[in-house]
């Protein structure tokens, strides 16, 4: 197939990715974590989501609202590739340009090699950088070729980036997930990319060329889920709720008028399913 033939397929399997796109506290004690790991493991049935949990849907939220701001830009920048793909030479678009070089890279490549290859390529070709040092502002979400043209963002632009790409790529839409989780050790809320292969999902990070496997649990607690039909959030059990709401920072307990500790009222811990949706996406912003 020549150059012309990949890229302009590269196009067209993009436009159709970006219809099927439109249509976060510190963390719980060793302790409670451990307890939290048996659990999810022992669950039945929950295994077609990244770390065994099922997932609901968010119908409104911070997080959704974000989406949604990156989702249209995503739609715009599609046309934008398409262009470029049909007619590179005249491309005025460098960003676009390297775009479809990964995906058309990747696309070459079979199974996990597909995933490695946009995981290094997305790695390399963006520095790491916080929104406040780049934007100003504390979280900000950019499109893929945004990201690419700044050649800098956070977590969540490389995740927003290779989520494109994998489905450019021909990587299913139920196969691929953009993840918001909270690392153990930090209790530091961290967006990595989800793909799986052969029914094992692997956990693609800006911050390592080697995909791990799902089953961290000593490192990782999944927050939420991006995926083609929307934003979601993971199934929490009931302590792990519990132990979110009592290791939130003094600014946010000051806001949301949680106690912490010992003292915790049950009142406080008993937040309902909406309210403690919001609450976790607004740690995770």
């Amino acid at each position: 197939m020549s150059a012309f033939n990949v890229l302009r397929t590269s196009a067209l399997s993009f436009v159709i990715v970006i219809s099927t796109l439109s249509g976060v506290a510190h963390g719980a004690p060793h302790a409670v974590h451990d307890a939290y790991s048996e659990a999810i493991k022992d669950r039945p049935g929950t295994a077609t989501e990244p770390f065994g949990l099922p997932t609901s849907t968010l119908a409104d939220g911070p997080l959704r609202a974000k989406w949604l701001t990156v989702e249209r830009s995503i739609a715009a920048e599609a046309e934008v590739i398409a262009g470029c793909a049909g007619d590179p030479g005249h491309c005025a678009s460098q960003p676009a340009l390297r775009f479809l070089e990964i995906v058309k890279m990747a696309s070459s490549r079979e199974g996990l090699a597909r995933f490695g290859e946009i995981n290094r390529a997305f790695n390399l070709a963006i520095r790491p950088v916080s929104d406040r040092a780049q934007y100003g502002v504390e979280d900000y979400w950019q499109s893929p070729l945004a990201t690419l043209a700044a050649g800098a963002g956070d977590c969540e632009d490389y995740a927003i980036a290779k989520l494109v790409a994998l489905r450019a790529a021909g990587v299913a839409a139920e196969d691929v997930r953009l993840l918001i989780i909270r690392e153990t050790a930090t209790g530091d809320d961290h967006a990595v990319v989800a793909a799986r292969f052969e029914g094992q999902w692997r956990v693609l990070d800006n911050r390592t060329f080697i995909m791990l496997e799902d089953n961290g649990f000593d490192k990782y607690r999944p927050l939420f889920a991006i995926d083609a039909e929307g934003t979601k959030r993971f199934e929490q059990p009931m302590f792990a709720n519990a132990a979110q709401v009592t290791q939130a920072r003094p600014a946010e307990i000051a806001q949301h008028e949680v106690a912490a500790g010992p003292g915790t009222s049950e009142t406080a811990l008993s937040m309902d399913s909406s309210a403690f949706d919001e609450f976790c996406q607004t740690l995770a912003m």
